[in-house]
């Protein structure tokens, strides 16, 4: 009986786990892209991988981001789906492009992306890599 008790206890822990994971995981993703929507992209910088913080200072990263010829406008979250350490999150970007063509001024559009997130040392970060899916190309 107490190895019953015992083995449901670890399997609870392990669902909370996962599941807290999960809530840590939508809130940073989602965070993340409201700080890039707000210009903001010095606060952004925190969510990234300690090795890509290793080859990329604040001040390089936030003037690349925040100088990119879109305009985000919202991010929704979609899905994800995770281990103990990594996670793949969707989310659905809308964004607007300046475009100089007769009589239209602005592209509207929105597009999923597919984003990796790497747990170390206790934190979730982004893990920054070459775009998977045509929306990131206009990043």
């Amino acid at each position: 009986m107490v190895l019953v008790c015992g083995t449901l206890a670890l399997a609870a822990c392990g669902m909370v786990k996962k599941d807290e994971n999960a809530s840590v995981i939508q809130r940073k993703a989602v965070q993340r892209w409201d700080y890039l929507i707000a210009h903001q992209a010095d606060k952004a910088y925190d969510f990234l991988s300690p090795g890509y913080r290793a080859t990329t200072t604040r001040e390089a990263y936030a003037t690349g981001m925040n100088n990119r010829p879109v305009t985000w406008k919202s991010v929704q979250f979609v899905d994800q789906s995770c281990t103990e350490d990594a996670c793949t999150v969707h989310v659905k970007l809308k964004y607007d492009v300046a475009v100089n063509m007769h009589g239209v001024r602005t592209i509207q559009g929105d597009s999923p992306l597919t984003e990796h997130w790497i747990k170390d040392s206790g934190r979730w970060y982004f893990l920054p890599g070459r775009p998977r899916s045509a929306a990131k190309a206009v990043e």
